[in-house]
């Protein structure tokens, strides 16, 4: 595994919105993961959820990148990374493997985790692998537990993975189009040209296999988050920074009180205006609370 420095990004990413140097990691022979690296210090990495990519945290690594080493990466079948058609690729246990293969070939520790939606347990699959390497956790709008007898999410899960939820993911991509709109507080502050980044980053039926694959996994992949969720012991005594968006559609306060329950040493910042994707809905914020969680934990 190694870097491929031969792969360039193409044109339609704009270099003012997105300023950072794009690498390649050969996570396999057929996967060509894409990630960004800036900054110097303590790690601080971003892992994203569905349906964005590292492109989400463009704002935060921006303004924190002279102060710390921040990481993002985009998940296979995600922003610039590779597709597959291969269903299984798309496992989120898939995803956090490769993640994995990263965070090793680049020999972190001390890491600060900053995860959404399925980088929540993309992320602490990491953790409870390799506790002694991850330092403390931002939660923002994620979770890490079967959901299989929730009808909140058994529902969402069931219609996305219908035939009809297929083609509508995939032809019409709506997962970008109509549900981070609706995701979010105020969808305003989804420009014309912050979307055509997300529509970009899926631009065909056949480069949303992933995108229409890990709704099917919220309650197919329960067994896998059930093992996560069983070995919390190794993470959930750690510093956790809880950041909560309340008008999000898929995590609610039912999900934050979950947290709370579970991490004893956190701090909380609720966004009453905001929704899913806090990154995107409330950088200033976000990154005042994020560098007081840091410069906490030097003390």
């Amino acid at each position: 595994m190694n870097i491929d420095e031969s792969i360039s990004r193409p044109d339609w990413v704009s270099d003012e919105l997105y300023p950072f140097e794009s690498q390649f990691f050969t996570a396999s022979p057929d996967h060509q993961m894409h990630y960004i690296d800036e900054g110097e210090g303590e790690p601080l990495v971003f892992v994203h959820g569905n349906p964005t990519w590292s492109f989400e945290f463009r704002h935060l690594i921006r303004e924190l990148r002279p102060d710390f080493r921040c990481l993002a990466h985009d998940h296979i079948g995600f922003g610039l990374s590779s597709r597959s058609a291969q269903r299984e690729d798309h496992h989120p246990k898939s995803h956090a493997h490769r993640f994995e293969a990263l965070l090793n070939h680049l020999d972190l520790s001390d890491i600060t985790l900053f995860m959404n939606d399925w980088g929540g347990p993309i992320g602490l699959d990491f953790t409870r692998r390799h506790p002694e390497r991850v330092r403390q956790l931002v939660i923002a709008n994620s979770w890490c537990w079967p959901v299989s007898d929730d009808f909140h999410f058994k529902s969402f899960s069931f219609l996305m993975s219908s035939w009809i939820g297929q083609y509508l993911i995939r032809h019409h991509n709506i997962f970008v189009n109509k549900v981070m709109p609706k995701a979010v507080g105020n969808r305003n502050i989804l420009t014309p040209e912050i979307m055509t980044h997300y529509r970009n980053a899926q631009p065909s039926p056949a480069a949303r296999a992933a995108n229409a694959a890990l709704p099917g996994y919220i309650t197919d992949a329960s067994d896998w988050l059930h093992s996560i969720w069983d070995d919390r012991a190794a993470f959930v005594d750690k510093p956790a920074l809880l950041l909560w968006g309340l008008k999000d559609i898929a995590f609610r306060r039912k999900e934050l009180e979950q947290w709370k329950s579970e991490l004893p040493n956190h701090k909380l910042h609720i966004f009453e205006d905001c929704g899913h994707f806090l990154a995107e809905e409330a950088p200033d914020r976000v990154i005042s609370a994020l560098w007081d969680f840091m410069e906490q934990a030097k003390l």
